[in-house]
């Protein structure tokens, strides 16, 4: 019986589902009336169908049920910063990210009281100095390496036009550190926060990256390129689909650049709210905002996701808003169960052509800053900001 009911049906297909979207359209054009011409070069269909695939995406695979919610915390001062630190971990934080101004600051007091077997602690560098770097080296090896550091000098010179000190001595003390450390970081955010489009975001991303990986790319480094954990730190907007999309991109596009150097595949991804869509007029739309685009930043897989809150753009830091956004992300880990399912995204055909067409066109535009120059080189020029 079950046989005869499903022999009464015809089995679908792209082309029968196109066939009858157009009869109902009665005349309209399909295209103009029914597909989104996006920023990215991606024409967006009405539908998608599993004839359309060969087969899905492949590559590194994130785990939805360890994504931690991260404190964001700018650290001007150790005692209220170490104190900022303690009070969002006991009311749900996960990880703590501080953001390191002055290099006169002592990091062992910062981290005090931290427990490191529940909390995952990032110290963003945001300075360089001899006197950091030896400060970094010591903490590492008190805290038998359960501190993540990042320092990036290229992120610092497209942010702010310049190098810390120089293009030699911040090297140095970039080579002492990620020596010290095993640690690699590369912070896409300003180029999403500066109007790049996702397609830039990911080859900018790569040709950064790439940068560093050059660097190192000698024999007296093979060790320690074999050793290095690389983090991504992404800014993400209001394109939901789009930026699930291009997370997911971003990790498969990383696995491919990886084996060329034969570096780590894996790499961690943090992931944050775009500060380039808010608004000072309504805090509302900016809580909808960072709540959706939390959950993009989920959805794709990222490893460790910061809020932003709501006020952020024109109140300084204050308990009820880093509250507030601390709680967006509580509920939607623990009430709305974002940590339940393990790649939620993969297999649904909208999202596997987007991540395949974001990953094709950012890979083509990464080899073409390659041959002309690299990425240091166009960002000197001028050509990375005029695009």
């Amino acid at each position: 019986m079950t046989k005869d009911f499903y022999e009464e049906f015809q089995e679908g297909s792209s082309k029968l589902w196109k066939q009858k979207i157009q009869v109902d359209l009665k005349g309209a054009d399909y295209n103009e009336t029914l597909v989104w011409k996006t920023n990215e070069g991606i024409d967006v269909k009405p539908f998608y169908h599993a004839d359309e695939f060969t087969s899905f995406l492949s590559g590194p695979k994130s785990k939805a049920s360890n994504w931690r919610i991260a404190e964001e915390i700018d650290v001007t001062s150790i005692t209220a910063a170490n104190s900022k630190a303690l009070n969002a971990t006991a009311k749900g934080a996960e990880a703590i990210i501080f953001n390191l101004l002055d290099d006169s600051l002592d990091l062992s007091k910062l981290v005090s009281g931290i427990d490191f077997k529940k909390v995952e602690v990032i110290i963003n560098c945001q300075c360089l100095s001899k006197r950091l770097k030896e400060q970094v080296n010591t903490l590492q090896e008190a805290n038998n390496d359960t501190i993540s550091i990042h320092c990036d000098i290229i992120h610092n010179l497209a942010k702010s036009g310049n190098w810390h000190k120089d293009l030699k001595i911040d090297h140095s003390y970039f080579e002492a550190i990620i020596e010290n450390t095993k640690s690699l970081s590369v912070d896409l955010t300003t180029y999403q926060n500066a109007g790049a489009t996702m397609i830039q975001q990911l080859a900018y991303g790569l040709a950064h990256a790439n940068e560093y990986l050059n660097h190192f790319d000698n024999d007296s480094y093979n060790e320690l390129k074999k050793d290095l954990d690389v983090t991504f730190t992404v800014a993400v907007g209001a394109n939901y689909f789009f930026e699930i999309a291009k997370i997911r991109a971003l990790r498969k596009l990383w696995s491919l650049v990886a084996q060329e150097y034969n570096v780590k595949t894996n790499c961690t991804i943090v992931a944050k709210p775009s500060k380039r869509n808010k608004t000072i007029y309504d805090y509302n739309v900016n809580m909808l905002r960072t709540t959706t685009e939390c959950m993009s930043a989920i959805l794709g897989g990222a490893d460790i996701v910061s809020n932003m809150p709501y006020d952020a753009l024109y109140h300084k830091s204050n308990d009820f808003g880093d509250r507030i956004a601390r709680n967006q992300l509580l509920i939607l880990k623990h009430e709305s169960y974002f940590n339940k399912v393990n790649n939620p995204a993969e297999g649904a055909y909208y999202i596997e052509s987007l991540t395949e067409q974001l990953a094709e066109k950012a890979l083509k535009l990464f080899k073409d800053i390659e041959a002309n120059g690299g990425f240091l080189a166009q960002l000197k020029n001028g050509k990375i900001q005029q695009k």
